[in-house]
């Protein structure tokens, strides 16, 4: 197989350069989008515990939990798609407690329990 030479060459390298600058911008858009979904699911949680504190707050707080371990999930395999690798910064940015990072990729089982 012979090497690609001149404007070939120029032109196949130009086609890769557009290839990855896609991919890049379809990773970064991709967390965005993640990271949205972890904002949300770490708002609902910290709303219901604002709930229970103030005596309001009726229902289980288990599935917020759920919720919000599989965003983080989703969020942390995303953002290593990215290159980056320091959990410890996501886990202090989002202020996600102990309980949510234990539950990062498990899912409940199909009984409505946590599935461990």
């Amino acid at each position: 197989m012979r090497v690609p030479n001149g404007a070939l060459a120029r032109r196949s390298a130009e086609n890769l350069e557009k290839v990855q600058a896609e991919i890049a911008q379809e990773k970064a858009a991709s967390l965005g989008r993640v990271s949205s979904k972890l904002e949300e699911a770490m708002a609902r949680l910290e709303a219901f515990d604002a709930g229970i504190r103030s005596g309001a707050g009726a229902g289980t707080r288990q599935p917020l939990v759920d919720a919000a371990g599989e965003a983080l999930w989703y969020y942390v395999v995303q953002r290593e798609a990215c290159g980056f690798r320091d959990v410890e910064s996501v886990l202090r940015e989002f202020r996600v407690p102990q309980e949510v990072y234990l539950r990062m990729g498990m899912r409940p089982n199909a009984a409505g329990g946590s599935g461990r």
